[in-house]
């Protein structure tokens, strides 16, 4: 079933909510965790779970994420029909971009036409977590789905910003609301609702079809959330798959977040600095594959002063130097340097940022390339913060990209 099997990743979205992080960058590049970019964990899914034909779907500023995919994942061997290629807008079907997630698709028809496949895996490019696919696509085959979509268990408070889906005692769907106000909540658990991942398996002959037929609609968002899925559940067998179970080869912990915003960023990457992290990055058969610079090992060392450098609970990159300088409960990304007598607190800094002398950052979200200068203080002036950096709903300060401190 792999084998016959078609994985398309959509990654065009330009990620505006993670704005300034996505001024250079589509949001699946993003970096994350320390060594890995957002869509790593995908990638990394699609790898374990067997697929072996994966086509990436790229739009807005796309440069770094195809760099990335040329870099770390040009593994499979094509002679073999393996491969993970990225597709930039072609307008093959007419003369627009990308206009939704279904349009995506659309405009690749023929990639799917000419591919052979029996099945069509439809996933986002810019969600964490780890899935057996596998296990997801013996259910769709098992319950002679026409389309499965894979749900899990979300509050009732948040299920507004998720499409809500109602099944029946065999899992098939009855029911899909997008994003309602008032959500159903589950009929054994009125707390929870059961939410759409994103995530979709399709029987090619109707992915064809409905695609073909929604084109065709002038007043349709090409959308699967909204338009696709809810226009199939009268006619067709479409089956939720629960997120989570215990069918597949990784373990299930359950984790799964959608880091569109500034502050669901910051805190998926403060997730893995918790005593028992949420998600398991040290599974040694679930290991995240990225592409690694080759850098030194990180290292702490006196300062020129005599101060030790200080490291605690904390993730650091190779590359890295804490130079008579203190780190806490903060992501160092490759290449950062921090000098005598800085502190760094829950903060998260990018490839090559320094960090100088006394200088103190806190709570906030540093970009590449960056240098701080010794004595400045980030993170404790919420009014000034703002007047020079971005700042998140529940504070995060993000410092962007070339941001020169002289011009203060």
């Amino acid at each position: 079933m792999l084998e016959q099997t078609l994985t398309i990743i959509l990654a065009g979205g330009s990620g505006t909510r993670l704005y300034p992080l996505t001024a250079d960058r589509a949001k699946p590049a993003v970096p994350f965790g320390g060594k890995y970019r957002i869509i790593d964990f995908t990638l990394a899914n699609c790898l374990h779970s067997g697929l072996r034909r994966v086509l990436v779907l790229t739009q807005y500023k796309s440069h770094s994420l195809q760099k990335h995919i040329r870099d770390g994942w040009s593994l499979f061997n094509p002679e073999l029909g393996e491969y993970i290629t990225p597709v930039p807008p072609q307008m093959r079907t007419g003369e627009g971009w990308y206009s939704g997630t279904a349009d995506a698709v659309y405009q690749n028809l023929y990639l799917l036409e000419r591919s052979g496949a029996r099945w069509v895996l439809i996933l986002s490019g810019d969600h964490i977590y780890r899935m057996d696919y596998a296990a997801m696509l013996d259910f769709h085959r098992e319950h002679n789905a026409g389309l499965t979509v894979a749900c899990m268990d979300v509050p009732l408070e948040e299920a507004g910003a998720f499409g809500v889906v109602s099944v029946d005692g065999n899992s098939q769907i009855k029911q899909f609301q997008e994003k309602p106000q008032n959500p159903t909540p589950l009929p054994d658990d009125p707390q929870h609702a059961l939410a759409s991942m994103g995530i979709y398996i399709f029987s090619i002959e109707l992915l064809l079809d409905i695609l073909k037929k929604d084109a065709q609609q002038k007043t349709s968002s090409h959308d699967f959330g909204k338009d696709i899925i809810p226009s199939l559940i009268e006619t067709n067998h479409i089956y939720a798959y629960h997120f989570g179970g215990e069918g597949g080869r990784v373990t299930p912990d359950r984790y799964w977040r959608d880091v569109g915003t500034i502050d669901s960023y910051y805190e998926a990457n403060m997730d893995l600095l918790k005593p028992v992290p949420a998600i398991d990055l040290y599974q040694p058969n679930w290991p995240i594959r990225t592409y690694q610079a080759q850098y030194p090992p990180a290292r702490t060392v006196p300062g020129e002063e005599g101060s030790e450098g200080i490291f605690i609970n904390s993730i650091a990159a190779g590359g890295v130097v804490v130079s008579g300088g203190s780190v806490q409960h903060s992501i160092l990304f490759p290449h950062v340097y921090v000098d005598d007598e800085a502190v760094v607190h829950d903060a998260l800094l990018f490839n090559g940022v320094w960090v100088g002398k006394q200088a103190q950052i806190q709570h906030c979200i540093v970009e590449k390339g960056v240098e701080i200068p010794p004595g400045e203080k980030i993170g404790f002036d919420r009014k000034k913060d703002s007047e020079r950096f971005t700042l998140s709903e529940k504070g995060v300060v993000v410092v962007p990209k070339g941001y020169r401190f002289d011009d203060d």
